[in-house]
Parts: structure tokens; C-alpha cells; sequence
């Protein structure tokens, strides 16, 4: 037999790849044939996996009024039906508060995806880890709540100066540097100087009063930065050379590392890294308001609602939705979790257990039913400052960079009350207490004066 070509592995079936030449030069240099080259070649083949023929069943824990509302419910069902066919899924969800993110198939804010033996890193983003941290200060007036913390957080573009740093401990440091995906001198860098920063869109910083006790607590609303994007990137990278060695058919927005491959394993304890920085973001703002209010907290938890949950061999992939069942989340405080709708509204405190359709998950916020830009230009001849002074009537509310971001008002987001009824409906956890609203910061629109323009402005 002459030598093996492309062509004659084409012929017996072998399905064309980076394999090939690997492959091709062993079964020449052995001079394989017939049935030790079939078994051969079927050892080297990378497994493929094909789109499931048709869509797995998710729940609808979502239901549409409006004309609006029922155009979003079908974008994000349309989007979700061809997710569904990805080869790893095998159960999801979509919550009230869902709405579109991208193209069609790709996961929704307020959905829910599970996988077996898979992490998709786009199905959690690159806001690796957005997640809410409360804690109560007791019986202060929450203005000085506000105004201690909105001298000590930071919204907007990059991460703090060098004299603004906080401490980013030594055993978290030694965790990065072991790590492939977040071991650069870049991740380092972002580690050390995000920390204790809170970015930009629908992030914030609130305050207000507990329903039940009246003590003042504050709640901020970040991810993981620039240091979580950087894992997201390279976590991207790794899943695209999977899918088109093993998933082609599958669209790129839903390429997997499975969890099995030490390449999907060493992925997934980054993001435990990721997710131990993350609450450190929190909590070193938390931490330092107490100090400045000279108070002692009386109560302080957090949840994340931008995860990957790990259960056995499933993994949970939860895009802007809140766990409630406490195998998700290791250090949860007696099952609470926390649930922000808009500045106007209260930050709900809710319980809650697993059920069928809700997979064991809640809503994370009220969602969008249009894009920033559409409600911008829904505004008309109104003045940004008399939108501002209408949405915000009794409220503190304030802009990190001093640019008012109509995107950000309540009117941009779902109605509050009708997500709570549908988070009642569906069975999404029970209300336990109320955060009320006092006031917040928000980055606004920092791109106004970014940095980048101020270079400009100085040349």
C-alpha cells in the first residue's frame, strides 16, 4: 500500500481536522492498513457532537402583556429554542426579568442553561460573577450611609491610582499566579488595581432602610472587572479551539470546554478565584464605609447572579439569575439572597426552594424590555435634566462622573411590580423583607470625559 493521504482518510469516513496530519504521519511511519489503521484512526478521531435535532424543553417562568412585553418574550424564546439545541444541554429556564443580550442563540439576561460535563464561558459572560453584597449598619441616618461610601467607591472607565489601592492578600495573590487563565503579569495587574472598583451600566452602590427593622443597610451591585474579563477572553479562546475541533455545527457564542479535560477543570477552579476576588471587591468597600461611619455591622451577606453552578456533572449556567437553592451558593446566610429592580424600587430580600421549573433559581433584577439607545431616543424633546428630576422626585440620586445616564432611570427598566407578581406566579422565592430606597451612585456617563478623550483634549 502506498503512502495515506487526507483523501483516503476522507474516503473512509474520517471527518476532515488538525488531527489529520498528526495521524497521517504515525500511520505512514507504522505502514498501518486495513483493520489496524481503521482501529488506529478511530482512537486519534476526535468525538463530534452534533446539534441535538430538536430543541431541548426549557420552563417559562415569564408570562407577556403588552405588545412590548410579548415581542421581548418571543425574542428571548426564540433565542433560547436554538440555544436548546446545543449538544451539551440537557435542561433551562427563563425568568421574568429576561430579555435579549444578542443574536438568536444566544443565552438571555435571565436565563438559565444546564450542561452536562461543559462550562460555556459566553452563557456567563464576561461580567464574570456580577453579583449584590448587603450589609446593615444599624440605626444611621442614610445620607451619611451615602455620602462615606460615595467618598470611598469608584465607578467608571480602568481601576484606581497607585496611592488608592486596597490590599490584595498574599494567599489570593499565590491562587492567581498558579492558575493558566489568570496567571499573567495583565491579571495581576487588573487583580490589584480593579479591587475596590465598581465599573460602569447597571452597577451601583444603594442605600436605604429595612422594611421590617428601619436599620440602614447598603447594597452594591459590581462583578469581577477587568480581572473576570480577562479569564472570560481566554476562557473564549480555549472553547472556540474546542468547538471546531469537536462541535463545529454549534454556533461560536455557545462553544464549551468540557469539565472532564484538564483544560475545562483548571477553567473552572479560575473561576473560583475569580469568585473569591469578586466578594473581596465587595466587601473592601463594605469594609471601609463601616470604618469611616466608626460602626460595627449587624448583618452582611452576598449571592452572585452571573455564575456557573456546579452540581455532580451538571453545570448550571445562570445569565443574570439568582440562586436561591444553597447548593449553589457555599456561604450563603440562612438561604437569603437579595434582588434589586430599579433605584426607585426596593431591593427585595427573598428565600426560596428548588422546583421544577425554576431549576433553583430566582429573577436577579426587572430586566429590560428595549435597549439603552431605544429608550434614549423614546424620551423625545425632553431635557436630560427634567427626565432626571422626574424619575428620581424624592430620592438621593447620584452620578460618579457627574454626567447624568438616562439609561440607568427606572423608566428603562421592566415594571417592578409585575416581575415581583410573576415571581409570586411561578413560584421564585418569597419575599422576607424590603430594602427601601433612599438613595444610590451610579457611574453615569463617564464616557463623556473618559480618560482617553482627555488625552485628546490635552494634545
Amino acid at each position: 500500500m502506498g503512502k495515506i493521504t487526507g483523501k483516503d482518510l476522507i474516503a473512509l469516513g474520517y471527518r476532515q481536522g488538525k488531527w489529520f496530519k498528526e495521524a497521517l504521519q504515525e500511520a505512514n511511519r507504522h505502514r498501518l492498513s486495513g483493520d489496524a489503521l481503521t482501529r488506529f484512526l478511530d482512537e486519534k478521531a476526535p468525538v463530534i457532537r452534533d446539534l441535538h435535532e430538536n430543541s431541548v424543553p426549557f420552563h417559562k417562568n415569564i408570562a407577556a402583556e403588552s405588545e412590548l412585553e410579548i415581542h421581548n418574550v418571543n425574542t428571548v424564546c426564540n433565542s433560547m429554542h436554538q440555544l436548546m439545541k446545543t449538544p451539551t444541554v440537557v435542561d433551562g429556564a427563563v425568568m421574568p426579568d429576561a430579555c435579549p443580550t444578542g443574536p438568536a442563540g444566544t443565552i438571555p439576561v435571565g436565563g438559565v442553561v444546564v450542561t452536562e460535563d461543559a462550562i460555556h464561558p459566553a452563557m456567563h459572560s464576561a461580567d464574570v460573577c456580577c453579583s449584590v453584597m448587603m450589609t446593615s449598619f444599624g440605626m444611621v441616618d442614610p445620607k451619611e450611609v451615602l455620602d462615606t461610601a460615595h467618598r470611598i467607591t469608584h465607578f467608571g472607565g480602568g481601576g484606581r491610582s497607585e496611592n488608592d489601592l486596597f490590599d490584595l492578600p498574599d494567599p489570593l495573590v499565590d491562587k492567581i499566579k498558579s492558575n493558566y487563565y489568570i496567571k499573567s503579569k495583565r491579571s495581576i495587574q487588573l487583580a490589584k488595581t480593579h479591587l475596590g472598583t465598581q465599573g460602569d451600566g447597571n452597577h451601583f452602590l444603594y442605600v436605604g432602610r429595612s422594611e421590617q427593622t428601619g436599620e440602614t443597610i447598603m447594597v452594591t451591585h459590581h462583578g469581577s472587572r477587568g480581572f473576570g474579563a480577562n479569564l472570560y477572553r481566554q476562557g473564549m479562546k480555549a472553547a472556540e479551539k474546542y468547538r471546531k475541533e469537536h462541535s463545529p455545527q454549534t454556533m461560536k457564542c455557545n462553544a464549551w470546554l468540557p469539565y472532564s479535560d484538564p483544560q475545562g477543570a483548571e477553567y473552572w477552579e479560575a473561576m473560583q478565584v475569580v469568585r473569591e476576588w469578586t466578594k473581596l471587591n465587595h466587601s473592601v468597600l463594605h469594609d471601609a464605609t463601616a470604618r469611616g461611619l466608626k460602626k460595627e455591622p449587624t448583618l452582611q451577606f452576598w449571592n452572585e447572579h452571573n455564575f456557573v453552578f456546579k452540581e455532580g456533572n451538571k453545570f448550571f449556567h445562570a445569565k443574570g439569575a439568582t440562586p436561591l437553592d444553597d447548593k449553589f451558593v457555599p456561604d450563603s446566610y440562612e438561604g437569603l439572597r437579595l434582588v434589586p429592580l430599579n433605584m426607585s424600587q426596593p431591593i427585595l430580600v427573598v428565600k426560596g426552594e428548588t422546583t421544577e421549573n425554576n431549576l433553583g433559581f430566582a429573577p436577579h433584577g426587572a430586566g429590560r424590555e428595549i435597549s439603552r439607545t431605544q429608550h434614549i431616543r423614546n424620551q423625545g424633546e425632553k431635557s436630560i435634566d427634567a427626565i432626571f428630576a422626574e424619575e428620581t422626585k424624592g430620592l438621593d440620586v447620584r452620578f460618579y462622573s457627574g454626567h447624568i445616564d438616562i439609561s440607568e432611570l427606572p423608566s428603562a427598566y421592566k415594571n417592578a411590580d409585575k416581575v415581583q407578581a410573576q415571581m409570586m406566579q411561578f413560584g421564585l422565592g418569597e419575599v422576607q423583607d424590603k430594602i427601601l430606597p433612599y438613595g444610590c451612585v451610579m457611574a453615569g456617563n463617564w464616557k463623556i470625559d473618559a480618560p482617553w478623550k482627555k488625552k485628546r483634549y490635552k494634545r
